[in-house]
């Protein structure tokens, strides 16, 4: 079978394939990119194609890489954060805890003691 070649997969794989390929158009992935990547994705889910064509049973489908799109990482892949200095990164930090806190109902550095 040729590089590239599609037909041992079924008529759900292909679906698949231009509903996600369409999804990374959308998000402004280039047209090549994006039907590489989904194809990528359909073979990490499945396996590679489910045509009819050799022994032994079926395997399961693994939804995983369907559902991580967007997920990890988010959309610059955390160089935002890395490229705040520590000192404000350490600030945020501390702030944040402190609401927590104050949202929990604790105490914390600078919340009034009895």
């Amino acid at each position: 079978m040729p590089r590239g070649e599609k037909t041992k997969y079924t008529e759900k794989q292909k679906r698949q394939a231009e509903h996600i390929e369409e999804g990374y158009e959308e998000r402004g992935v280039p047209e090549e990119e994006a039907e590489r990547r989904a194809w990528a994705t359909v073979n990490e889910m499945t396996g590679g194609g489910k045509q009819p064509g050799g022994s032994g049973r079926g395997k399961k489908v693994n939804k995983a890489p369907a559902k991580k799109g967007g997920r990890i990482g988010g959309p610059r892949g955390g160089r935002a954060s890395a490229a705040r200095p520590a000192a404000a990164r350490s600030a945020s930090a501390k702030k944040a805890a402190k609401t927590r806190a104050a949202k929990k109902g604790g105490t914390k550095k600078g919340a009034a003691r009895k």
